[in-house]
């Protein structure tokens, strides 16, 4: 079977190709993509090639297929899976295999198995650990998003605290306590907010914070004071920028405690060092950014270590539970993943939009990997749609999810956008 699919030959060189997939193995299962979201994590490996660690060294002769956020449904199932998978069963992948200690990883390391192509093979080994997980909601992008939201996921479980008079540690944030996502309304931000909100064990107050009115506006479009209410969390948002102290600040409004919890969504050094300081007593700093430069570093205050029993985490990736928990909340409509993406695309974009990703704003480009359509922010639909009846309609669908992507807008392209790749 021939596929389209985008593949990393060197630093920088990405190439849209048509090429022929071998016959699966009685070990292997043939999938066809429908949905794959880009990640800043895709951008890293694109631009260093080989020199990142989980990309080959001979990708000049032997280039890999870029993508590990992505769904589909299964076409063939190779003899040894029959009894667990059957053709056209939907699926979300777990990239984060750890096969026998191998770093190899979807979208990274294999030659017929990424999620930027129409048609992929997924080797025994992923079945082997249960990283191909059956999917039953509505819309195929819940199921690319859920592997960015099981980092989320993840993030809030690696979290800890002391018990009190024991040498022993409690997992998970402090239920009805005290929280703030700085540099929390990005994308992955704006997951957290979600998740938080709507999952079983939330803070009492969350505060987030972001330098930018534009991104902190259509947070607030979005997530609205009276549904964290109803859900038992205040929810307050600051932009720091306007603050003369926003330590100060920030810190007030704990009625001088500190937080619990709190969260850094961007590899800032001054990020990491104001969130060091407005740690209350036992307070768990999650830095949640994973930063590119391996020399980053911040100042602590280790008094506070010491005395105030304050400590750091960090996560990178969520695991296969993590990423269960959120399709599982993604079919229950409890949480959105849709709040993260801000742009649509067909395959003819990954290229361009990866290699540029970090200067083209907003949140996830999703890309649908049947289609050759130019990456389009969702924004941008209405305008389009004065010449294009498509974009009208989709524009319109739009509108009625409070300007987010949903599975009817899906559904809508899916069915009526006719050029194909």
């Amino acid at each position: 079977m021939k596929t389209k699919a985008v593949r990393l030959y060197g630093a920088s060189d990405l190439r849209l190709e048509e090429f022929e997939l071998p016959q699966i193995k009685n070990d292997e299962i043939l999938v066809k993509v429908i949905t794959d979201s880009i990640c800043m994590s895709t951008y890293k490996a694109a631009i260093l090639g080989s020199d990142h660690k989980r990309v080959p060294e001979d990708i000049a002769e032997n280039p890999i297929i870029v993508g590990h956020e992505f769904a589909g449904e299964i076409v063939e199932v190779g003899e040894k899976w029959q009894h667990q998978f059957k053709a056209g069963d939907k699926f979300a992948i777990q990239p984060a295999l750890n096969y026998k200690g191998s770093m190899a990883s979807p979208g990274y390391s294999y030659k017929y198995f990424g999620g930027n192509a129409t048609y992929t093979i997924i080797p025994q080994e992923v079945m082997e650990l249960g990283c191909l997980l059956p999917y039953d909601g509505e819309a195929f992008y819940d199921a690319s998003l859920a592997e960015p939201m099981s980092c989320i996921i993840g993030a809030f479980h690696a979290t800890y605290h002391t018990m009190p008079g024991k040498y022993q540690h409690e997992m998970e944030i402090v239920e009805g306590g005290k929280m703030a996502l700085l540099a929390g309304c990005g994308p992955m931000g704006l997951g957290a907010i979600d998740y938080i909100i709507h999952r079983d064990r939330r803070p009492s107050l969350l505060v987030v914070t972001d330098i930018d009115d534009d991104r902190i506006e259509r947070a607030k479009s979005i997530f609205s004071i009276e549904d964290a209410k109803a859900n038992g969390v205040e929810l307050v948002f600051v932009n720091t920028k306007k603050q003369e102290n926003a330590n100060a600040y920030l810190m007030d409004l704990t009625e001088g405690t500190g937080y619990n919890d709190v969260f850094v969504y961007a590899p800032v050094k001054q990020l990491l060092e104001d969130a060091d300081k407005i740690l209350g007593r036992d307070g768990c700093l999650n830095f949640f950014a994973g930063p590119t430069d391996t020399e980053f570093k911040a100042e602590v205050n280790f008094y506070n270590v010491h005395y105030a029993a304050t400590h750091l985490v960090g996560t990178s990736g969520g695991n296969t539970d993590d990423m269960r928990e959120s399709l599982d909340m993604s079919a229950k409509k409890l949480i959105n993943p849709a709040v993260m993406v801000t742009h649509i695309g067909g395959l003819n974009a990954v290229g361009d939009t990866t290699l540029n990703l970090p200067k083209i704003p907003g949140g996830k480009k999703l890309i649908y990997t049947h289609l050759d359509m130019p990456l389009t922010a969702i924004d941008d639909f209405e305008e389009k749609g004065k010449t294009d009846p498509f974009f009208a309609r989709l524009a319109e669908i739009v509108k009625t999810h409070k300007g987010l992507w949903s599975a009817a807008a899906e559904k809508y392209l899916l069915e009526n956008y006719t050029k194909l790749i």
